[in-house]
């Protein structure tokens, strides 16, 4: 009977590990799936914490083909930045963390080398020219000329509005071309009798202005650019001059000299040089220009790229008076000039 049992029991143990491996060939286990892409470094959690390097090339490095080279030379050196380095597992794989720039306790000091200012001096036609202005500014002071009692400026009725005054201003440079200062004055004293005002003016008839203005020099020409001028003011300026240098050059009988004097003298405005026959032909003879000059336009061009623009204002002004008294276009009185001996035109050798 115990020989039974066994027998029973053997039995259904082969029966059970049977059904076992039936079972075990039906259902087969299924094996861990892995992750085989390769991750981009940018694509790591922690990319904004750390910097990671790693021996296989990114997808951004393989486009851009710029992995850094080496600059680590020696095998000793090459150990010793491996022994910095740290490994980070994720997965199966592995990631290796290093300085890709070695830290520094102290950035080294470049002191840049200490430049020595240069000096730049201007394209001056003539070195002595400031010597030239100042002696000519103290044989001035010494020796009155006419402009300074009869010149433009002083042309204008001191008890006129400022509008009037203005006008007067621009009417006595209109009168002064090629006219001594003392015949511009006396003209302008006659007009002034008879209430000289651009509406006033304009009302006037030709030959009685003609009159007036005798014996200035063209005075026939003035009078119809005078005429035409107050009409232009009436119409278009409220009887008032205009106050930009582009505008006075567009009335009648207006150039570049008088323009440019007007806007210092009328709207206290240095906006160019005035100049006339004395400026020119001193300029010339002090050799203030690079080449020559013919006409007064040309003259004050050259001036103005050189000369200091503040001492525009007073040029005009200090060489009309020089060469009225000392530098006068026929004989001038070299011998009474402080710039006898650094002036090019007095050291020129003397026409016999």
């Amino acid at each position: 009977m115990q020989h039974f049992y066994k027998t029973i029991i053997r039995t259904m143990a082969s029966k059970k590990a049977t059904l076992s491996s039936k079972l075990a060939k039906q259902v087969k286990p299924e094996k861990p799936t892995v992750k085989t892409e390769l991750w981009d470094i940018e694509e790591l959690p922690s990319v904004a914490a750390a910097r990671y390097f790693s021996p296989v090339q990114t997808r951004k490095q393989r486009q851009l083909n710029s992995l850094p080279e080496s600059n680590v030379p020696a095998k000793k050196s090459r150990l010793a930045a491996i022994s910095k380095t740290s490994k980070i597992q994720m997965g199966k794989a592995t990631i290796i963390k290093c300085e890709l720039v070695p830290e520094c306790d102290k950035v080294p000091e470049i002191k840049a080398e200490s430049a020595t200012p240069v000096k730049i001096e201007p394209d001056f036609p003539n070195i002595n020219w400031l010597q030239h202005l100042e002696n000519i500014r103290l044989m001035r002071s010494e020796k009155p000329a006419p402009v300074d009692t009869m010149g433009c400026h002083k042309c204008a009725d001191a008890n006129a509005n400022e509008k009037t005054q203005r006008f007067h201003i621009l009417v006595g440079l209109m009168l002064s071309s090629q006219t001594k200062d003392e015949t511009t004055f006396e003209a302008m004293k006659r007009l002034k009798a008879q209430t000289l005002t651009p509406a006033r003016l304009k009302d006037i008839p030709g030959e009685e202005l003609e009159r007036l203005l005798h014996p200035v020099s063209f005075y026939k020409n003035k009078a119809k650019y005078l005429k035409q001028t107050s009409e232009i003011l009436v119409d278009k300026y409220n009887e008032d001059i205009p106050n930009n240098i582009k505008e006075l050059l567009k009335l009648p009988g207006v150039g570049p000299k008088m323009a440019h004097i007007c806007m210092a003298t009328a709207w206290q405005e240095i906006t160019g040089i005035g100049v006339d026959t004395h400026v020119h032909r001193i300029a010339n003879r002090l050799a203030w220009l690079k080449k020559p000059t013919k006409e007064p336009e040309q003259t004050r061009i050259q001036l103005e790229s050189w000369l200091p623009r503040p001492l525009w204002a007073e040029v005009n002004h200090l060489l009309v008076g020089f060469g009225q008294t000392i530098c006068t276009p026929v004989k001038p009185n070299c011998s009474e000039c402080l710039n006898k001996d650094i002036c090019p035109a007095a050291l020129l050798p003397k026409k016999k």
